[in-house]
């Protein structure tokens, strides 16, 4: 969205494979699991799309109400779904931030993709602060937590319960329903929106 274009084409690259790996964790046997990765993936793909250099190609202006159309119904959606786990509220967010950006980029047709354009200050700071927090927090929790075995000095460390390929009944699970890959992705995602927002 700004800046030179080989940070533009980074920024394309890593939403873009998270879009694709959310793909792949729509295969997952929990319901919950794959209905979450479809809109991880949705939004991985639109910020990929987003953050094309606009020295490669401006998009006609009929997309940036496309854009605020379809990320509002998955705020919606996401909105409805807060019903049943607070988490979805992070999906809310995400989709309002891709409408707000959106909005911006329609507003300001002479600098569209997001060079130059300028939001409400405000709401940019709110988001900004936001996922500042959100990658924090996520990164903090993707760190492995270690337990010292025997509790003495000296004594051998051991990953703490449910760290570990064979503990809490982890062992079965597929790759694609593993919890620390899924935040891994959420981190990679809100990280390309700091990105994005960071502009305006």
């Amino acid at each position: 969205m700004h800046g030179s274009a080989s940070s533009g084409w980074l920024l394309v690259a890593l939403c873009a494979a998270t879009g694709a790996y959310c793909l792949l964790r729509m295969r997952s046997g929990v319901e919950e699991q794959r209905r979450a990765a479809g809109g991880e993936a949705l939004m991985g793909f639109g910020m990929a799309a987003m953050a094309v250099p606009a020295a490669v190609f401006t998009p006609p202006a009929w997309v940036w109400p496309a854009y605020a159309a379809v990320f509002g119904a998955a705020g919606l959606r996401a909105l409805w779904a807060a019903r049943s786990g607070r988490h979805h509220l992070h999906h809310l967010v995400g989709a309002a931030a891709m409408v707000y950006m959106a909005v911006v980029m329609a507003g300001s047709p002479a600098h569209a993709h997001g060079h130059g354009a300028s939001g409400t200050p405000l709401l940019t700071g709110v988001l900004l602060l936001y996922f500042a927090g959100y990658v924090l927090l996520t990164g903090v929790r993707l760190i492995p937590v270690v337990t010292v075995a025997g509790g003495g000095p000296g004594a051998p460390s051991v990953p703490a319960p449910g760290g570990g390929a064979g503990a809490g009944g982890r062992a079965g699970a597929g790759w694609g329903d593993r919890p620390e890959l899924a935040r891994a992705c959420r981190l990679s995602m809100a990280i390309g929106m700091l990105a994005m927002l960071l502009p305006l």
